[in-house]
């Protein structure tokens, strides 16, 4: 049997910009997305703590230690600048590997950044 676990999460960060006329996707700070494990164009679902928002995209790189976290796309039509959001990683496996599974959780400080 396999099941869906938590395999990436960063906790609590601050959206610096939606920009509507872009393709789509989220662009990350590439820290944070190497700090908990996303990759480019991996499905990330979002839950954005001031309006109760829930939906799904997929992640982009941004500049490093530039903590860029941009709603592009539709998606920048359920954020505001400054808002708080949760990016949000599952992983597929089999039920005895999750486990022992130690998921990558992150929780940058106020400026987007890695605390490491």
């Amino acid at each position: 049997m396999q099941i869906e676990v938590l395999k990436s999460k960063i906790h609590r960060v601050k959206v610096t910009g939606a920009d509507l006329n872009y393709i789509g996707s989220i662009t990350i700070d590439i820290a944070l997305m190497e700090a908990s494990n996303i990759i480019e164009g991996e499905k990330v679902s979002i839950v954005n703590i001031n309006n109760g928002e829930r939906f799904e995209t997929y992640a982009i790189p941004g500049p490093r230690n530039s903590g860029e976290i941009t709603l592009n796309g539709p998606a920048a039509r359920r954020v505001q600048k400054d808002d708080i959001i949760i990016v949000i990683t599952y992983a597929l496996m089999d039920f005895e590997e999750a486990k022992t599974f130690s998921p990558w959780i992150i929780f940058p400080n106020e400026e987007n950044n890695t605390l490491t």
